[in-house]
């Protein structure tokens, strides 16, 4: 365990605080704006929470695992953050800002990308493609998978790190997306399945909400079952870097998620609509919000194994004591106390009264 109890108490109370507020966000939206919360969607993620919460109390108090703890404790966390976090990415989208595909696809064009190109190159090779589908899907697996694995592992500081980047990195994310939103390159060049040999991006189940987000005719806020509908910066792309930067220190694990994260960045333009710019985005807002989130922890870490300043000796209420070598005891203020050798008793001196 390598983050002090105290220290994980308070990184988890602040997480809690974040949760709070973006709950509260959430339902403050819902009573001045024209959305609507649907209860029920919240019901899974809340009963998930509670049930995690408490299997972590379980092993932090009664059975001392903290490993096993600080995992399920952090489970708890991203689940209770991504139900709130989709509700505050659509309140995002609704704020009608121009949209700028044309913008992005012309930053693509500046970097020598064919994006319709390399969607039919990807398709045309099945193998590729279903490669490249599964990478792309794996995205809520990893979240799980990161999480438990530094836990029972025992990477608290890397867990603790890795739960507040994705939650910077997301709330980064969905605060620009909401200035610089886009439709995606799919709908902004008209492409059609043929071009795809027949295949549609995950992503296109996205497009209505986030059409009807912007219109005023969707009004709905949901919990789990919320749709990504994130165009700039890629979200996918952004925690594809940090799956790697949590999972790197645990052996026999970094290259597997190196593999399977490059794939998930390399599927990302296809399978997620976005432009390639949405991925370099993604990577360059992933990289400074892990230091940050690292450097918070290690300083919370460092500041509990700071030393106590240490304290001047007090005066002592006892005189005192210095020997001269002698059957006499000297004591400071005092006349000197004869000792007996054959009783070993003290006589008192007389001390005149004042």
């Amino acid at each position: 365990m390598d983050v002090s109890q105290p220290s994980l108490q308070r990184l988890n109370r602040t997480i809690w605080i974040v949760v709070a507020a973006m709950g509260a966000s959430v339902i403050i939206a819902s009573l001045i704006g024209p959305f609507h919360i649907e209860w029920a969607s919240f019901s899974k993620a809340t009963g998930a929470c509670i049930l995690l919460c408490a299997a972590s109390w379980f092993y932090t108090s009664v059975r001392r695992d903290p490993s096993i703890g600080s995992a399920l404790m952090s489970t708890a966390q991203i689940v209770a953050f991504t139900a709130v976090g989709a509700p505050i990415s659509y309140v995002a989208a609704s704020a009608g800002f121009p949209l700028q595909d044309a913008l992005l696809a012309s930053w693509d064009r500046h970097l020598g990308i064919d994006w319709l190109g390399y969607v039919s190159l990807i398709t045309s090779h099945s193998w590729l493609y279903q490669i490249f589908a599964f990478a792309y899907a794996s995205f809520t697996l990893q979240v799980i998978a990161t999480v438990l694995i530094l836990g029972f592992a025992g990477h608290t500081l890397r867990l603790s790190a890795f739960v507040q980047a994705f939650m910077l990195t997301t709330l980064v994310t969905i605060g620009i997306s909401a200035v610089i939103p886009a439709t995606g390159p799919w709908l902004f060049y008209h492409a059609q399945p043929a071009l795809a040999h027949g295949a549609i991006p995950v992503s296109s189940t996205s497009w209505p909400v986030f059409l009807g987000l912007r219109n005023g005719t969707f009004h709905a806020m949901s919990g789990l079952n919320s749709e990504g509908i994130i165009t700039f910066p890629s979200l996918h792309a952004a925690l594809s870097v940090l799956f790697v930067l949590a999972l790197w220190r645990v052996r026999g694990l970094r290259w597997i998620a190196l593999a399977i994260n490059i794939m998930m960045i390399l599927a990302t333009p296809f399978a997620g609509s976005h432009y390639v710019v949405d991925v370099i985005a993604g990577i360059a807002i992933a990289c400074p919000c892990w230091l940050i989130a690292h450097r918070t922890v290690r300083s919370d870490r460092a500041n509990d194994m700071m030393p106590l300043p240490s304290v001047a000796d007090s005066p002592s209420i006892v005189p005192p004591i210095e020997s001269t070598g002698t059957d006499t005891i000297v004591t400071a203020g005092l006349a000197p106390a004869q000792v007996s050798p054959e009783t070993a008793s003290v006589r008192r001196p007389d001390i005149a009264k004042t």
